[in-house]
């Protein structure tokens, strides 16, 4: 097989570092980032989840294929992965944001999508976000290719982040038994 392109915990950390944090929106797009660093979801199921999926005091997130768009369909439960920095604040920052000052319910997106209205110029213009979710990952995708650009690095995609805890797991396992747990966590039976 040949490699796959990976970026490090050092190049993801710097990105998410760099992303700005002054609007809703960037506030989501950071923490669409952080999640994805912790959990290594696919994107089209981070475009799907909703509030009551995720558990941020247990470091975990179920994915119920019902609701979630999981590939093959699975239901399983997620913990965070160990990859430090600032990402479980960013995610946990924007949960409590949802919850304590949107006052969403469970059923409401996790990541919601941009509410646009019209501006003064006769132009739409982003207005924060509203209770819907994405129709599909191009928004998830979208934030990560800003996010490597205003960092000054390369471009790489959401499910790469996927490949890089692969690599984490194999540099921090202490045997075939702990990066199986590992490997399961991301979704994979084999």
């Amino acid at each position: 097989k040949r490699p796959r392109a990976a970026p490090t915990f050092e190049q993801l950390h710097h990105a998410l570092g760099a992303m700005p944090a002054e609007t809703e929106i960037q506030r989501r797009d950071r923490a669409v980032f952080a999640f994805t660093m912790i959990t290594g979801a696919r994107d089209s199921a981070t475009a799907s989840f909703k509030l009551k999926h995720i558990d941020i005091a247990n470091r975990a997130v179920f994915k119920d294929a019902r609701e979630v768009k999981t590939k093959f369909s699975k239901t399983f439960t997620t913990y965070f992965f160990p990859v430090g920095g600032d990402a479980l604040a960013v995610l946990a920052d924007w949960v409590t944001h949802l919850r304590t000052v949107r006052l969403w319910g469970e059923e409401q997106p996790l990541f919601p999508a941009t509410e646009l209205k019209l501006g003064p110029t006769g132009q739409f213009e982003a207005a924060g976000v509203k209770p819907e979710h994405w129709s599909n990952a191009d928004p998830i995708r979208a934030i990560f290719k800003n996010a490597f650009a205003g960092a000054g690095l390369p471009y790489f995609n959401p499910h790469s982040v996927r490949n890089a805890l692969v690599r984490l797991g194999q540099m921090n396992c202490k045997g075939p038994e702990e990066f199986k747990a590992w490997s399961q966590n991301l979704g994979h039976e084999s």
